[in-house]
């Protein structure tokens, strides 16, 4: 049995890092967008991406863009790591060379590794979005906040909302790193581009639109589910499905697809960004 290959580890959590912190203020629009609506946050603040990105700008300061970028790019430095590392190792169990994947193989690496490291990596998430949610509300450290977390609502206040998002990983996942390996596998075979810059920024572009279009409903949900505090009583949503049809029923199917527009241009460019870092590291001489 050969050992496993260290360098998709390193290089996935490097490259996850430089991708968050380069697209982060959008995806805290996208998150402020998708809880509009919820119980606690009746009030229409934000008309869309930019409106929100201005309003925060304004009325909370630069920095309120950068709100929760800790606990993120710790996220991204336990989940990217063991995303990329575990769908890497698990291709190479199933075959020896790139050209022999299929879109089977890689769709079900894919869906075991997002299922694996956003459990894993929840408990970041959680917080993370909560301090994009509430902004300057949550106040303290990140340390002193999951305390807060957990001494309030307890172990399953940080893994609140694991299950959806350990499905919209798998379908992220199971959508994004397929779809980029084989877009870009055609695209050497037909010969029109080589191992390239262009062939990576056209293989990710590709990867994200799909990401995004897959995943958005379980988002929703998931971002609300994580949002929401469960001190006593039960809470609003009872699972994924549940979250998807009170989400339906009571503020349309298009509810579904708030913040679709920060979830795919956050997508697009986080998955450009981290590609092509990703690809430049693997030709680091090491």
């Amino acid at each position: 049995m050969s050992t496993v290959n260290w360098k998709p580890f390193i290089y996935g959590g490097m490259a996850s890092i430089v991708a968050e912190f380069g697209t982060f203020p959008i995806d805290l629009t996208k998150t402020r967008l998708q809880v509009q609506g919820q119980s606690q946050y009746t009030e229409v603040r934000y008309r869309g991406m930019f409106h929100a990105l201005f309003r925060i700008g304004r009325e909370e300061g630069i920095r309120a863009l950068y709100s929760g970028i800790s606990p993120a790019l710790l996220r991204q430095a336990s989940y990217g790591t063991i995303k990329i590392g575990t769908y890497n190792s698990l291709k190479r169990l199933f075959v020896s060379r790139p050209e022999d994947e299929t879109m089977v193989i890689n769709v079900f690496c894919g869906v075991v590794s997002g299922v694996l490291s956003s459990s894993l990596a929840n408990p970041t998430d959680v917080l993370k979005i909560r301090m994009q949610a509430q902004g300057s509300l949550l106040q303290g450290s990140m340390m002193s906040n999951f305390i807060n977390i957990y001494q309030t609502e307890g172990t399953r206040g940080l893994w609140r909302g694991v299950i959806p998002t350990a499905q919209r990983a798998a379908i992220v996942v199971g959508v994004e790193l397929p779809v980029y390996d084989i877009t870009k596998k055609h695209l050497l075979r037909s010969g029109l581009m080589g191992d390239t810059i262009l062939a990576h920024f056209i293989s990710s572009f590709t990867c994200g639109l799909a990401g995004a279009l897959a995943s958005n409903p379980v988002d929703v949900v998931r971002t609300r589910m994580m949002n929401q505090r469960v001190l006593s009583g039960s809470p609003m949503y009872k699972g994924t499905l549940d979250g998807v049809m009170q989400t339906w029923r009571n503020e349309g199917f298009f509810a579904l697809y708030k913040g679709f527009w920060p979830n795919w241009l956050r997508l697009g460019p986080w998955n450009i960004i981290f590609f092509i870092t990703f690809e430049q590291l693997k030709k680091l001489p090491l």
